[in-house]
């Protein structure tokens, strides 16, 4: 498995990702020109995970170059959740920020309801860092909810390996 930058002939693949009934209550479905406009700001990293079948994931990084250190893991889904590859993925996509894009800070946040995400994000060395109540209007579920915020320190990252 590796990843690569995303192109434009990924958009239907990774629109495909976020409108599938287990991922639309918690990712944002966004449009070609969306999609389009994070490969063109250099802020922004969308990857795409593949092995040699083709795509199995996206990771969308956000906040590159922040004078900080800080960069946001935005989005990041699978094309064969729960079957076993999440751990893989998310330390693929770990050390990709900390390694190739040198952050010092990484953060991701969760809804309060994706419980299986949260699991996945404390397995892999993140630690909860706050709540904000009733915060996120998702117009999938019809309603607002927690919404959960995870990080990790480059001294973190590096006591994993």
């Amino acid at each position: 498995m590796t990843l690569r930058p995303a192109t434009p002939a990924d958009f239907p693949f990774i629109r495909a990702l976020a409108q599938r009934p287990d991922y639309a209550p918690y990712i944002t479905d966004e449009p070609d020109d969306r999609l389009a406009a994070y490969l063109a700001d250099p802020g922004c990293r969308l990857l795409i995970w593949e092995d040699q079948a083709g795509p199995a994931g996206l990771g969308l990084f956000c906040e590159i170059g922040d004078p900080s250190g800080r960069v946001e893991l935005r989005r990041l889904a699978l094309a064969r959740a729960g079957q076993g590859e999440g751990a893989a993925f998310l330390r693929a996509l770990v050390d990709y920020a900390f390694a190739t894009l040198g952050a010092e800070r990484l953060w991701l946040d969760a809804s309060g309801e994706n419980l299986r995400a949260q699991r996945a994000y404390v397995r892999a060395g993140f630690t909860l860092e706050g709540r904000l109540r009733d915060h996120w209007f998702r117009p999938a579920m019809g309603r607002t909810v927690d919404l959960m915020l995870y990080g990790m320190l480059r001294q973190e990252w590096q006591a994993l390996s």
